[in-house]
């Protein structure tokens, strides 16, 4: 069983919350480019616009991976990159991450209000590799790729 643990290391874990998820169904492109957007925003901030991402009524912008991305009105004004997409399945997952990690503050006894994420990133999970046989002896690989996510919350400037 391989063993696995956060990407960044505290010295003084009595003002942090942490959290992670493991294989969700969405391609760590897709995880990667909302988890920047979220990195540097208070905990309330960032579920309020994860919220509005799953509403479309605001985009994500997609800098890394925006080969063929259309623009969205407002990306430009708000993020200063034009190119985006509203990952509503993404989000969903990480809505749900960050009610973990802050019932995880709850339980340290940090202040919610002056929660502020200090580090989230994606990291690629397992591959499901599946073949679907097709005519004449060919097969077409349906994979699925799944990523794992991680969460650190602050209370304040940690």
């Amino acid at each position: 069983m391989p063993t696995w643990s956060y990407s960044i290391k505290f010295r003084d874990e009595s003002r942090i919350a942490k959290a992670v998820k493991w294989d969700i169904p969405v391609h760590p492109k897709v995880v990667r480019e909302v988890c920047s957007v979220l990195k540097g925003m208070k905990l309330s901030e960032a579920k309020e616009f994860l919220e509005r991402v799953m509403e479309k009524r605001e985009a994500v912008p997609f800098r890394r991976a925006h080969g063929k991305q259309a623009h969205r009105r407002g990306l430009a004004d708000r993020w200063g990159w034009p190119a985006g997409r509203y990952p509503v399945k993404a989000a969903w997952y990480l809505l749900k991450l960050l009610d973990n990690v802050e019932n995880n503050a709850e339980v340290k006894g940090l202040d919610l209000e002056d929660l502020k994420i200090i580090h989230i990133a994606a990291h690629k999970g397992m591959t499901l590799k599946r073949w679907m046989p097709r005519a004449f002896g060919r097969a077409t690989p349906r994979f699925r790729v799944t990523s794992h996510v991680e969460v650190v919350v602050a209370e304040g400037e940690a």
